[in-house]
């Protein structure tokens, strides 16, 4: 009987004493979870910041590739509002556009621009009679201007650029009335000669390829007909091609 509770005895202290390393056996054994999902955090975030980094490499490549060139030529057409009077309702000017620019860099260049419009202004009934030429006699106008254009938007498919050009312009009112001014300027149209001209604009550039581009430039136009400003909103539009590698 004495026998048999030493034995008791015994093997209680014996759980007793293995109480605390079960438990820190079991405590040390549901740890590893959390330490490898730690371990394992830096190594994911580190393959992001690489496939970051490289998807900006090739976007600050296709954008280099697209822009990095010295000379830019577009050609096209364009369409302005124009007031051919002082008191003459505006006509729709219809033009061609050609333009030239030399980059610096990729964002900041210089462009020549050469522009020609035509229209056919509505004089209303004059004292001429409401049913001779002069009632819509045929206008055009012809303008070079230059001036710097910067890039502060670009990606690699499109490009919004900023630009101002002046220079002079030549206004032909008189051509339906045998060149005679006298007449042009009786029916209420601008005086021939020459004028300032100035632009201010939005180039808008889609790139089909890194060299070729469409073109669409929402812009204020203004002259200086009849010594007053003549202030006519409209675009120009038409295909862009680059070359030269800076």
């Amino acid at each position: 009987m004495f026998f048999s509770r030493r034995i008791a005895l015994l093997l209680t202290l014996s759980i007793v004493a293995a109480s605390p390393a079960l438990a820190q056996g079991s405590t040390s054994s549901s740890n590893p979870a959390p330490a490898q999902a730690q371990a394992e955090t830096p190594g994911q975030l580190s393959v992001q910041a690489r496939i970051r980094a490289r998807r900006e490499q090739r976007r600050a490549a296709a954008i280099h590739e697209a822009y990095s060139h010295r000379y830019e030529e577009y050609t096209g057409m364009a369409l302005l509002r124009f007031e051919p009077g002082a008191k003459l309702e505006r006509a729709w000017d219809y033009a061609w556009n050609v333009g030239f620019t030399r980059y610096f860099d990729e964002r900041l260049g210089v462009t020549v621009d050469g522009r020609g419009y035509y229209a056919t202004a509505y004089t209303g009934i004059n004292y001429l009679g409401g049913t001779n030429p002069y009632t819509n006699p045929a206008i055009s106008q012809y303008a070079a201007l230059a001036g710097p254009t910067y890039r502060f938007y670009v990606l690699p498919k499109y490009s919004v650029s900023a630009r101002v050009l002046g220079g002079i312009e030549h206004g032909n009112f008189s051509a339906n009335t045998d060149h005679s001014t006298f007449t042009s300027t009786a029916l209420g149209l601008w005086p021939d000669g020459y004028v300032f001209a100035a632009v201010a604009s939005l180039p808008i550039e889609y790139n089909l390829t890194p060299n070729v581009g469409l073109r669409v430039d929402p812009e204020y136009y203004f002259t200086g007909f009849g010594s007053t400003i003549q202030s006519s909103r409209g675009f120009t539009t038409g295909i862009v091609y680059r070359f030269g590698k800076q």
